[in-house]
C-alpha cells in the first residue's frame, strides 16, 4: 500500500504534516508519490526548513509576494510537477522560511497546484514534541492533518533528548521528569496538542506513528491505536497509521477511528 492510500489522502488537497519522527521525510515522499501518479505537488512550510536535496525536490522557488508565484508557478509545475516553495533564505544558519498560511490558502484557492503538502511546525530532530503555545501554524484550507510521533520515544526517560519541550510535555500530561513516556502520556498529549488546532469542517486528522523498526516499536504503535479506538466516542483522530518511513516505506497498522474514513 503507498503512503497515500495509508493516509487517506484522497484526491486533491492541502495536507498539514505537525508533530515528530518524520515529517521531512513524509513531506518529499508523498510529493514524489503524488507526483508520479500525475499530480502538481508543492512543497512548502509555514516554519523553517532545510533546503531540500535535488533528490527531494527537483526545483526551488523563493518569493513570498503572491502576484509573482501566482505568474510564475504554473509554468514550473508543468515542467517539474513537484517543487518546493520558501519565503526566503536566513542568511546564518541557510534555512528556508516559510509562507504564511494565508499565503498557501491563497495559493490553494487559485488551484495553482493539486495539493499542496506543508510541514507547519519543527521538532529538531527528537521523536516525539509537545507544541508551543504559537504553533503549529496550520492554514485553513488544510483537508488532511498528519500527527506524526516518533515511536522511538515510547519507554524512554522523558528529557529533552527524547521529548523536544519536554517540560511542556510534563505539565499538560502530568508525567514527571525522567520518567518512562507513556503511551497513556502520549495519549494525553495528544488531545492537548489536538484541542488547540482548528480545520475546516470535513478535515481528516490522521495520526502517524513512525520509526516502527523493531517488535517492540510496533507493539507500541498498536497500543495506541488501541487507546485510542477503546474511548467512547473516540477523540482527535479519524485513522491511526503505524508504519516505518526509513528507506521502502512499510505500513505496518491502519485503524479507522471513524466510519467517514474510507
Amino acid at each position: 500500500m503507498s503512503l497515500s492510500e495509508a493516509l487517506a489522502l484522497g484526491g486533491s488537497g492541502v495536507i498539514s504534516l505537525v508533530g515528530a519522527g518524520g515529517k521531512t521525510t513524509l513531506l518529499y515522499s508523498l510529493a514524489a508519490e503524488l507526483a508520479a501518479a500525475g499530480q502538481r505537488v508543492l512543497t512548502t512550510t509555514t516554519t523553517k526548513i532545510y533546503p531540500p536535496a535535488a533528490h527531494q525536490s527537483p526545483h526551488l522557488v523563493l518569493s513570498d509576494d503572491l502576484d509573482f508565484l501566482c505568474a510564475t508557478l504554473p509554468a514550473a509545475l508543468a515542467k517539474y510537477r513537484h517543487l518546493t516553495v520558501a519565503a526566503g533564505r536566513e542568511a546564518k544558519s541557510g534555512k528556508l522560511y516559510g509562507l504564511p498560511a494565508k499565503t498557501v490558502d491563497r495559493l490553494f484557492a487559485g488551484r495553482l497546484a493539486d495539493t499542496i503538502i506543508v510541514e507547519a511546525d519543527g521538532a529538531a530532530g527528537r521523536p516525539l514534541k509537545a507544541f508551543a503555545p504559537h504553533e503549529p501554524v496550520v492554514p485553513v484550507s488544510t483537508g488532511r492533518l498528519v500527527y506524526l510521533l516518533g515511536l522511538t520515544a515510547l519507554g524512554r526517560p522523558l528529557s529533552e533528548e527524547w521529548v523536544f519541550r519536554a517540560g511542556q510535555y510534563s505539565r499538560c500530561t502530568g508525567l514527571a521528569a525522567m520518567a518512562a513516556v507513556s503511551e497513556e502520556s502520549v495519549v494525553a498529549m495528544l488531545d492537548h496538542d489536538l484541542a488547540g488546532i482548528v480545520l475546516a469542517g470535513g478535515a481528516l486528522r490522521i495520526l502517524l506513528c513512525t520509526q516502527a523498526e523493531s517488535e517492540q516499536a510496533i507493539a507500541a504503535g498498536h497500543r495506541l491505536a488501541e487507546l485510542l479506538a477503546g474511548r467512547q466516542p473516540p477523540r482527535c483522530f479519524d485513522r491511526v497509521v503505524v508504519a516505518t518511513l526509513a528507506g521502502s516505506s512499510l505500513i505496518r497498522h491502519i485503524g479507522n477511528l471513524k466510519e467517514r474514513v474510507v
